[in-house]
């Protein structure tokens, strides 16, 4: 078995723990989702190039909620001492892939984005009122070759025919990593049709993955927005995109300001000499999405610009920031 096999293995066994933990054994998830980001809907193939995610989800109402996963105690102090109308424990395993602009080039300069690969279990606990809602989550993982990132994007680039990525020899070394996040939502607009709201956010998160502190607001239009709109603080996490449930529907438009402190996709190998490059800390996101549900199924499409303030040239802007996603996610009970 290859490292990044085992690696995938024992994630795969924590989520399995974790999720089972206190139902003998009993799958006892509500929901299902599978994301898939890719610059390739916007005619790229570098910068962040590929995310793929896999998430469960534990939901309930008034008794029947799910207590938090022991991954977010570390947060619990957080959270208002309180009983919530709703809560939701979500659990994801993913990887991404980060790669510079000319992958055919064995060895890229140094001033490109290293490439980078990130096998990774996260868990987010959702607490749910009428117009706010909370998030806690913990993400750890592995960056290096041992995310197996060089060995999938080789197969896929050869099953679709694209260029062979010749540069994975150059990529970040194996280190593990972790991120602690905390988030609040509050739905502090609705119009009198309830088919119009507003979403403001505040989060902030700490760790080797990344460091960061941001805020934004949200603009949604369509029909049942009133049961779905805490799942907007799953996108950046990247468990899911919001989606619309219960056959609702809604088109959305975001904008998100914020301040990195760290990444390790930009400043490599925390401890130990890398490639790295130099990168705007501020940052002004743009994203746009079509939710859309019907019986057990909802699906999510997504266009999005992780920083429009970059002072690199345009082309590099688009590899590095934007990207297409697409959520698929299935109602189990």
């Amino acid at each position: 078995m290859k490292p990044h096999q085992h690696i995938l293995a024992i994630l795969l066994a924590f989520i399995v723990n974790t999720s089972y933990a206190e139902t003998d054994w009993e799958w006892d998830m509500d929901w299902v989702s599978a994301t898939l980001d890719n610059d390739l809907f916007l005619g790229n193939d570098n910068g962040y190039t590929n995310g793929v995610y896999f998430s469960a989800y534990d939901t309930g109402i008034a008794e029947a909620q799910p207590t938090p996963s022991e991954m977010v105690w570390p947060l619990l102090w957080s959270l208002p001492d309180k009983e919530f109308n709703a809560a939701v424990n979500a659990y994801s395993v993913g990887q991404v892939m980060m790669t510079p602009d000319d992958i055919t080039v064995k060895n890229p300069d140094e001033d490109q984005l290293p490439y980078s690969g990130l096998l990774f279990f996260s868990t987010t606990y959702l607490a749910v009122e009428d117009s706010y809602a909370d998030k806690l989550a913990t993400t750890i993982g592995i960056v290096g070759p041992a995310a197996g990132a060089k060995r999938a994007q080789k197969t896929v680039h050869k099953w679709i025919g694209s260029d062979e990525p010749k540069g994975w020899g150059t990529q970040l070394e194996n280190e593990p990593v972790f991120q602690l996040s905390r988030g609040r939502l509050w739905r502090t607009w609705v119009s009198d049709s309830q088919n119009f709201d507003m979403l403001l956010n505040s989060e902030a998160g700490l760790g080797t993955l990344s460091s960061y502190a941001e805020t934004g607001v949200v603009l949604r239009y369509g029909r049942g927005l009133s049961r779905s709109y805490a799942t907007v603080l799953l996108n950046n996490s990247r468990t899911t995109n919001p989606v619309a449930i219960d056959n609702g529907w809604y088109i959305y438009a975001g904008m998100t300001a914020g301040y990195t402190f760290n990444q390790i996709y930009t400043d490599g190998n925390t401890f130990r000499d890398s490639r790295s490059i130099d990168y705007d800390h501020e940052r002004l996101g743009m994203t746009a999405g079509l939710a859309y549900s019907w019986g057990k199924f909802s699906v999510t499409i997504a266009l999005n610009d992780a920083n429009i303030l970059d002072t690199r040239s345009e082309e590099e802007l688009e590899d590095l920031t934007q990207y297409g996603s697409m959520s698929i996610a299935y109602k189990l009970k």
